[in-house]
């Protein structure tokens, strides 16, 4: 009798371990059951279950091995679709960031590197939508940081190098400008992505153009060729030809201004109004290099448009017949 009731106090004594606070395997088992149930329907109640299962399972030791290692498994990938509805369901892109982070965090944790890489995408998108919305914002600073971010994960994201040359035009820093279409350029492949190596180069072109532009307006001659230089960089354009024609003018440079306005008549398939600045440049060199015939002729081809002004006054000073 004595040994039936020792046996019936000693599982009584197991039982009321479980219920003082020790988990045991079957505690496990039930916070992993509660895990699978919520994966489809609430990723945070998995993610808060299978966690349990970790914490549990080391208090349980070797029985519940078994179950961690599941748990384990299946967590990263939980981490990873929670950022990801975060992006899907359109929150803020610091929340997706916030939760990347989080996935990036346990994947590292326990050494998924699958779901360490996909986190690190959904990172990427994050501070992609984060650089884009302040720079609608006209946040540009901030913007810079987020897109800087990026590159930090991806160096090779030709979108977000992109987008820098657009925030650094709209700053008007020419030589971090400058520095991010090269290196944009620099990332696309010239068959598959000619389009987008065009675009660039012509937003560079007509960046530096009209610097150029301007600086010769101001009589900043050598300001002005340093950017027309520039802009050459990034193709031939006939108004590029026109400004560096009128800067050699100006400088005396004749030859050179010949040639840039020879160049741009060449371009230039419009008709005799939309030709005539650059046979008033054309005779402005002529008549510099001391080809009076010549120079008269290419004055009375400018006279159209608004060149037929200066070009007439030109021809009387030549004498032109």
């Amino acid at each position: 009798m004595m040994k039936k009731v020792t046996g019936i106090l000693m599982v009584f004594a197991l039982f009321c371990l479980g219920l003082n606070g020790q988990p045991t395997r079957n505690d496990v088992i039930a916070s992993y059951n509660t895990g699978a149930k919520a994966i489809q329907t609430d990723v945070p109640a998995a993610i808060a279950a299978f966690e349990n299962v970790v914490t549990l399972s080391d208090q349980v030791g070797e029985t519940a091995a078994d179950l961690k290692q599941k748990a384990v498994q299946i967590l990263p990938g939980l981490y990873v679709k929670a950022a990801s509805n975060a992006l899907t369901a359109k929150k803020s892109p610091r929340d997706v960031i916030k939760a990347s982070k989080i996935a990036l965090a346990a994947s590292e944790k326990y050494n998924n590197a699958a779901n360490k890489e996909n986190a690190l995408k959904l990172m990427v998108a994050g501070y992609y939508n984060l650089g884009t919305e302040l720079f609608t914002n006209k946040d540009y600073d901030n913007s810079l940081l987020a897109f800087d971010s990026l590159l930090a994960i991806n160096p090779d994201y030709s979108a977000a190098i992109y987008n820098k040359a657009l925030i650094y035009r709209s700053q008007n820093n020419p030589a971090a400008f400058e520095e991010s279409v090269n290196s944009f350029l620099s990332k696309l492949d010239t068959v598959k992505e000619a389009d987008k190596a065009k675009q660039a180069s012509t937003m560079a072109l007509e960046y530096f153009r009209a610097a150029g532009s301007q600086a010769n307006q101001a009589g900043n001659l050598d300001e002005a060729l340093e950017a027309l230089n520039k802009a050459a960089k990034y193709g031939d354009d006939k108004d590029l030809f026109y400004y560096f024609a009128d800067v050699y003018n100006k400088q005396k440079n004749f030859d050179s201004g010949a040639e840039y306005a020879q160049k741009g008549l060449a371009l230039e398939t419009g008709d005799a109004t939309a030709k005539a600045k650059y046979y008033f440049q054309l005779g402005l060199a002529q008549s510099g290099k001391g080809q009076t015939a010549e120079a008269c002729a290419s004055f009375k081809n400018a006279m159209f448009g608004p060149f037929a002004g200066p070009a007439k006054a030109e021809r009387t000073n030549l004498k032109c017949q």
